[in-house]
């Protein structure tokens, strides 16, 4: 395969395989999405359990704003194909900061984005082809 025309990804799998991994790619996309947009509509919309968090990590309640938003925009851009790769990079670091956290301010359970940081960094390997490129675009 060369290096011009439309980056496809995932490669061909022997037996037809790349299918199945489209599937799959595309399922952890959608569970993703829905999780960031209940995750991020609770933060804009002032959830009380958020509200709270939020108050003991002691920021300010504008940086709750914020990370809803990021949420909400990562969720939005890991359904668009295009940008599926570049999202779930953005959501993925939003998980690391979100580890730090729980881990050394909250003193809570860090298994929850943990996950969500596997499967953004699953999805950043399955579109790793196609981000390449828009990396590559904007170096040009």
């Amino acid at each position: 395969m060369s290096n011009t025309g439309s980056a496809r990804e995932p490669r061909a799998v022997p037996g037809g395989g790349a299918r199945a991994v489209r599937v799959v790619l595309w399922i952890l996309q959608i569970l993703l999405a829905i999780t960031f947009v209940m995750a991020g509509l609770a933060k804009v919309f002032s959830d009380q359990a958020m509200v709270e968090m939020f108050a003991t990590i002691g920021i300010g309640q504008w940086f709750r704003y914020l990370v809803g938003v990021l949420e909400l925009a990562g969720a939005v851009g890991v359904l668009i194909p295009r940008l599926s790769g570049l999202a779930a990079i953005g959501l993925l670091c939003l998980m690391v900061g979100a580890i730090l956290t729980n881990l050394f301010v909250l003193g809570a359970s860090p298994l929850l984005p943990l996950g969500l940081l596997v499967v953004s960094g699953l999805i950043i390997w399955g579109r790793r082809e196609r981000t390449k490129t828009h990396l590559g675009s904007f170096r040009r």
